[in-house]
């Protein structure tokens, strides 16, 4: 299965898949701890996963190498957890699509990490009005917040050998919308000593492939919204170029 991972084309092979109107898909997550179970790099595998899965369903798609550091200062405190802040997120993105857009005609970033939200919307807007073509993309899921049940779940799906089932312990479980105002006064090392919002009791990779699944089909349909937008201004747009 051809994923188009830029990393391992050539200049050559980049060039032809960008001059047929490939959009570029930037995996964006984090380096951060995720509870005493999982790995740090919980938020970019799954980023990974989402834009690989796009790749390999669509023509016009070329995959970025990850970029696995975000704004994840509310972990500081945890050993692992490596942030260059909201400030520097933000160009580091506009800077990586600027680039990415003197070749291919369109740069979808997949975001992961709910810290990251703030300083992507603010690039997306920056990038747009400098007339990018910008889809500034981020699941949606009803789980927990961090590290539970909905986190491991799809963890056990994409790597169960990165998963330390044997150390899982609860967290604080007390919904995100009460923990958010103490979040955002202090840390989460303030709310729970393991790191963990939520309880990662009854994670399963079945439950994973699901979760993981409903979240590819709706990246796959904001993604083809977004390129139907502007297929039309590409050399050879009569030609359907998906799927």
């Amino acid at each position: 299965m051809n994923h188009r991972e830029l990393a391992r084309l050539t200049w050559p092979e980049a060039g032809d898949l960008a001059a047929d109107g490939a959009a570029l898909a930037l995996p964006l997550g984090s380096t951060e701890q995720h509870g005493p179970h999982l790995p740090l790099s919980t938020d970019a595998d799954l980023a990974h996963e989402l834009c690989r899965r796009l790749a390999a369903a669509r023509r016009d798609v070329v995959v970025a190498p990850p970029l696995a550091y975000g704004a994840s200062g509310e972990h500081e405190g945890f050993v692992g957890t490596l942030s260059i802040g909201q400030e520097a997120l933000e160009a580091t993105l506009v800077e990586l699509c600027r680039s990415a857009s003197r070749s291919f005609p369109g740069v979808v970033i997949v975001s992961t990490h709910g810290g990251n939200a703030e300083p992507l919307r603010r690039a997306e807007r920056r990038l747009t009005a400098e007339s990018g073509r910008i889809l500034a993309w981020t699941p949606s899921w009803s789980g927990d917040a961090h590290a539970g049940r909905t986190e491991t779940s799809i963890q056990l799906a994409l790597d169960p050998d990165s998963v330390r089932l044997e150390r899982a312990e609860a967290g604080d479980r007390r919904p995100i919308r009460e923990l958010m105002p103490e979040l955002r006064a202090s840390s989460v090392r303030a709310v729970s000593a393991n790191g963990v919002l939520g309880d990662p009791e009854g994670a399963s990779a079945v439950e994973g492939i699901a979760l993981i699944e409903a979240m590819f089909d709706e990246l796959a349909s904001a993604f083809a919204a977004w390129r139907a937008g502007w297929r039309a201004t590409l050399p050879g747009a009569g030609a359907e170029a998906s799927r």
